[in-house]
This record gives C-alpha cells, sequence and structure tokens, in this order.
C-alpha cells in the first residue's frame, strides 16, 4: 500500500473513533510532512466543493457557454450527471463530445478538468482549467481550480498566483481564501498564511473554523507554540463539536507543556458541508410569501434607528477609515455609524436637489435650510456646488436566476450609463455583478472600455447576494484613500430580491452610511398593483436608498430602463456639500435625524440626502462626524 493510501485509511479510522485516535507520525527514516492529514483533508473539502460548484455554478456562469448548441449541451448534461454521481470514468467521453462539439464550451472544461483532477490526472487537469482562464478570465472557479492543480503538481507558488486572482474576482468566498491560506502554507509562507487567516477572521466566517487550524500549522511550523495554542484555542471557540475537538484539546495541551514543544505534533480537523434551506421543496407561491416575510422583517428592523444604536456606535468609531483605523484591534466589515476625523463636532453632508428630474446646479446657500436632532444648526461653516467632484462609483449588477430574461438589456442600458457618467479622469468606476456570490470583474478605472467589458463578462445564474454585494462595495470605496474630497456612490441594478446574503439590509444600511456613500437603485422589476408579489423586494430597495442618501428609480417596465438611468445621470451630477456644526451637540451614541430642504424661485426642490448619523460617545480623540 502507498505511503499516501496508508494515511487515507489511518486518518478514517481516526476520524471513525476520534477518542482512540493517535498522532500520525512518519515511520523512521521517512521523510514525511506532519501535516499530511490537513492535506487529505483540504483534498476531501475541496472534492466536496468542486462537486457543490458543478451542481449550482452560480460563480461558474460564461457568457460564452449561452452559445453552446443544443447537441453539445445534452453530451454536456450526460456527463455532469455522472460527474455528480462520482463516476468519473463514465463521464469523460461526454464532456469531450461536449468539446468537441462546441470547443469553447466553458462549463464543459471545467467538469472535464474536475473530472480529470478527481482520477489524479493533475496535468490533464491543469490543461483543462488552463483553457478555461484562455477562454474567460473572470470566473473565479477556473482560476481556484487551476490552482488545485497546481497544488497536486506541487508548484505551489504557481497556486498561490492562480487562487489569489480567484479571490481578488470573488473576495468574500470563504472556501477561496481557505484555499489560499493552504496554498500559502504549502508555499511556506507562514507568514502569508497567517495574513490571510487573520483578515478572513476579521469577516462573518461562519463554517471556516479550519482557517485558525491552519494558523495553527504555520506558527507551530516556526516554533510559536503560544500563538499556536491561541488559534486552536479559537478553532475550538467556532468549532467545538468538531470529531477532531478532543484530539486538537490533546495537542493544545502537549503545546503547553514545555517538554513537548520540540515534538511538533500534528493535529488534523474536521471539514463538513454546509446545509441549506430546503425552499426548494416550497412551491412558487410559498417561496414568494417566504420571501416577503423576510423583506418585511428586515425592513422593519432598518427602519428602527434608535434599536441598538448606543451598541452600534459603539463599534462604529475606531478611526478614519480614508487615512487607517486608529483604534485598537480589527473591525468587522458590519460596525455601524459615522467615522470621526477632525478637531470639530463638524457634520458634512453630501446632498442633490432636482426639480421634477430635472438636476438643478445654481443652488446657494440662502436656498437651503438644515434641520439636525430637529434643530437649526448652530453654524453652516461652508457651503459649495461640488458638481465636478470627482466620482467613486461602483455599479452592482444583478445577475441572479430571476433576471434572466432581461439581462442582456440590463447589460446595455448599465454600459450606456457608465459611458455618459464617468466623464473625466478623476473619476473612477468599478463594477460586480452579484448572484450567490460576488464577482469583482472590473476593479476601480476610469477607462470606459475595461468597465463596458467588464459588465460584458456578466452572465445569469444563482440566487441573489444582494446586501453582501453592498456592504463589500461600501467597504471597498470607505476604505480607499483619497487626498481630496471625493464623492462615493453606489447604483444598483436589482429586483431586491435578496435570498443568499448573510449580511442584513440594516447592515448595508451601515455600512454605506460609514463609508459615506449614497446608494442609487433602479429595480428591474416592474409594480403590478394586481401582484401583491411585484412588490417583494421594492420596499427594501427603497429603504436602502433613501437611508443612505440616494434615490430609488422603479421603472413601470423594463423599456423604461434606459431612462430611468438617464433621470438617475442628472441626480448623480447635481451635488452640493454642506458643512455645519450641530446646535446643542452631545456625544452620547444616539441617533440623529438630518433634514435638509431647498427651494429655488418660490419652488420647493426634491432634494437627496443621507438621514442621520449616530453620535459617537467622545474617546478622548480628536474628532468630527463626517
Amino acid at each position: 500500500m502507498s505511503r499516501r493510501s496508508l494515511y487515507r485509511v489511518l486518518l478514517l479510522a481516526w476520524f471513525a473513533s476520534p477518542a482512540t485516535a493517535q498522532h500520525l507520525t512518519p515511520a523512521p527514516g521517512q521523510d514525511m510532512n506532519p501535516f499530511l492529514e490537513l492535506d487529505l483533508m483540504m483534498e476531501h473539502a475541496e472534492r466536496q466543493n468542486r462537486h457543490n460548484e458543478l451542481g449550482s455554478p452560480s460563480s461558474s456562469v460564461s457568457r460564452f457557454d449561452m452559445k453552446a448548441p443544443a447537441a453539445a449541451r445534452r453530451e454536456y448534461d450526460k456527463g455532469l450527471k455522472l460527474l455528480m454521481q462520482k463516476n468519473e470514468k463514465s463521464a469523460l467521453p461526454h464532456l469531450a463530445k461536449a468539446i468537441e462539439i462546441y470547443p469553447d464550451f466553458v462549463s464543459a472544461h471545467n467538469a472535464l478538468g474536475s473530472a480529470y483532477l478527481d482520477l489524479g490526472q493533475n496535468e490533464e487537469a491543469r490543461n483543462e482549467f488552463a483553457r478555461v482562464v484562455s477562454l474567460d478570465d473572470h470566473l473565479p472557479r477556473a482560476h481556484w481550480n487551476l490552482g488545485r492543480a497546481e497544488l497536486a503538481l506541487r508548484q505551489y507558488s504557481a497556486a498561490v498566483g492562480s487562487i489569489q486572482k480567484a479571490s481578488a474576482i470573488e473576495p468574500l468566498n470563504l472556501n477561496v481564501r481557505l484555499a489560499l491560506a493552504y496554498a500559502q502554507f504549502l508555499n511556506q509562507d507562514y507568514g502569508g498564511t497567517i495574513a490571510t487567516a487573520q483578515e478572513l477572521h476579521t469577516r462573518k466566517h461562519q463554517g471556516a473554523a479550519m482557517v485558525h487550524y491552519l494558523a495553527a500549522a504555520a506558527w507551530q511550523a516556526q516554533n510559536r507554540y503560544s500563538d499556536s495554542v491561541n488559534e486552536l484555542q479559537s478553532f475550538l471557540d467556532e468549532d467545538p463539536t468538531s470529531p477532531a475537538a478532543d484530539l486538537v484539546r490533546q495537542t493544545m495541551k502537549q503545546m503547553q507543556d514545555k517538554e513537548h514543544q520540540a515534538a511538533t505534533p500534528a493535529v488534523t480537523i474536521s471539514y463538513g458541508p454546509s446545509v441549506d434551506i430546503p425552499t426548494g421543496q416550497l412551491t412558487l407561491r410559498g417561496r414568494n410569501t417566504l420571501q416577503k416575510l423576510r423583506e418585511q422583517q428586515e425592513v422593519a428592523e432598518a427602519e428602527c434607528d434608535d434599536c441598538g444604536a448606543a451598541s452600534s456606535a459603539s463599534l462604529a468609531i475606531a478611526g478614519d477609515s480614508r487615512s487607517g483605523r486608529i483604534g485598537g484591534g480589527s473591525a468587522s466589515p458590519y460596525d455601524s455609524g459615522f467615522i470621526l476625523r477632525s478637531a470639530v463636532d463638524e457634520v458634512n453632508v453630501l446632498f442633490a436637489a432636482t426639480d421634477h428630474g430635472r438636476s438643478i446646479t445654481d443652488l446657494q446657500k440662502s436656498d437651503v435650510s438644515i434641520r439636525d436632532g430637529g434643530k437649526t444648526p448652530a453654524v453652516i461653516t461652508s457651503f459649495r456646488n461640488e458638481a465636478q467632484l470627482p466620482l467613486r462609483m461602483g455599479l452592482l449588477i444583478d445577475t441572479s436566476a430571476s433576471i434572466t430574461r432581461r439581462f442582456t438589456f440590463e447589460q446595455g442600458a448599465a454600459a450606456s450609463f457608465l459611458d455618459k457618467i464617468i466623464t473625466t479622469r478623476n473619476d473612477l468606476g468599478f463594477v460586480i455583478g452579484f448572484a450567490n456570490t460576488i464577482l469583482l470583474v472590473q476593479d476601480l478605472t476610469a477607462d470606459k472600455k475595461q468597465l463596458s467589458n467588464g459588465i460584458a463578462q456578466l452572465a445569469p445564474g444563482g440566487g441573489t447576494s444582494l446586501w453582501d454585494a453592498v456592504v463589500f462595495a461600501a467597504n471597498k470605496l470607505g476604505h480607499r484613500p483619497e487626498e481630496k474630497h471625493v464623492a462615493n456612490i453606489l447604483v444598483v441594478i436589482s429586483d431586491g430580491e435578496d435570498n443568499s446574503s448573510s449580511a442584513t439590509l440594516k447592515e448595508a444600511i451601515e455600512s454605506a452610511q460609514r463609508a459615506e456613500t449614497a446608494i442609487y437603485v433602479v429595480s428591474t422589476k416592474a409594480f403590478d398593483p394586481q401582484d401583491e408579489t411585484s412588490s417583494v423586494g421594492n420596499g427594501a430597495l427603497k429603504l436602502l436608498s433613501e437611508r443612505t442618501g440616494g434615490a430609488a428609480f422603479f421603472p413601470e417596465s423594463i423599456s423604461h430602463l434606459k431612462g430611468s438611468l438617464a433621470e438617475l445621470q442628472e441626480v448623480i451630477r447635481s451635488r452640493y456639500m454642506v458643512s455645519y456644526k450641530p446646535a446643542q451637540f452631545v456625544r452620547n451614541g444616539q441617533y440623529r435625524t438630518i433634514e435638509i430642504m431647498a427651494e429655488k424661485s418660490g419652488r420647493k426642490l426634491h432634494v437627496y440626502a443621507r438621514k442621520g448619523y449616530y453620535a459617537e460617545a467622545s474617546r478622548g480623540q480628536e474628532s468630527a462626524v463626517r
């Protein structure tokens, strides 16, 4: 029996009876990696992830696949079915035939590579995944699988590069970050492993306790046993029922005993598949009802300004996100509140004004009145027209299965909108597609062609992680260093029916508020008063925009989408910045409302501005509300 097969049998026996498990140690004279069981567990986890991805390829949809001929798709479906049944050998000819019929069939190449990888034909697997990357390099799964094949071939440095590309495109995918930490560990980049684990730990990472084991292994490799013990304790805190829990406790005890520190004991972990709510068993009406109830619950939570305000504010302000945090510890991406930054209690509000959809660009300070906490500000310190303020804009496009029929039209409308709104080299935009996962298909750039190409890369399929997309995009803008004032804006094109996010609507709103980012939404679902399900999502979109100082547009039909985007362009280009000191301001952690009103030539204007902020309790640091 080969050494690898022997360890596979021993590992299975280990997990079958964890109470009597013994450490796996190399035989005398063998050059054995003490973390071989980690390799086996990651291989098992990755295989499970590949099969899950093949069964629901929300992040692996390519625009090329939409052109696949029926004959090629039939062969692919046959091969995929066999592959899901773990009958890789029988799947091979069907997948190969699909590619013969249609050489640019990205999903078929990906499935064929997965079959080769499961069969241990690693060179063939790498060639297939490399082909996928050459055809469509925006697919995170392709880069991830290429990295897996490179790991199998012990090309560790190349694997790190491939998985880093996957993570850059799909930044919220926990499994990709786990795979990156693993690849870094095998590449003996222990500092990189620990940094990746620490970054992942700052996010919500339920089900990813394995990252702490990876960090523990990296610390152990550097003889930093105390740090390794801390990571193992985090692993136990997050996954106390793991089959390896008792073994980890034994290992920790050994590490804490100085007599055993030089033994470098090995540990192993359990990495189970996630469990999904079986909504597929519900009727269509039942799913719509459930979705509506979820939306109502999230809207009610987000509308409650004072609920948990003190606790939210206490987490909110550790420093200026544009210049680096100055508080202690790591902040969660789901913290709430506004950021304080200068020596006076001064509020800066970016707002826009329109008259029946027409932008107003000549307002004076005398045309504007402000109420902060129901009171007139003590003093307005500045008022200026910011129509030419550089834009930092994220375009978030819903790519879920629910918008498949109208997706091509939406792509064209979105590309046209970006072409008109990015007007100078100082304006920067990025493009995100969101379904079950978040895909950053184009990072910040002033190049309109690159932005348009990013939109063109997207293809529909999967669920909707709208709130996760907003949180990620808002944090991206909020943490970007800027030398001068800029306008942070998110434009969301979606039907608003979130069903896959780990974040909530309230967390999405608070993330945008903290990053001083106005959110403008354009609904792709026409409202029909005779259809109660047509309002699902629209209420949440309206609240999201109102609470962040943006606006919501609800075209009567998809054909009116371009008109709504044109109106949005007018709103974005009619911006002002007003700064003031609130009257009777007290740093008590409470939520303070803002109301801005404007008139021009006796006509009341429509004003778009954020609705309030948290008055952070003073911590003895010089700062001001932005």
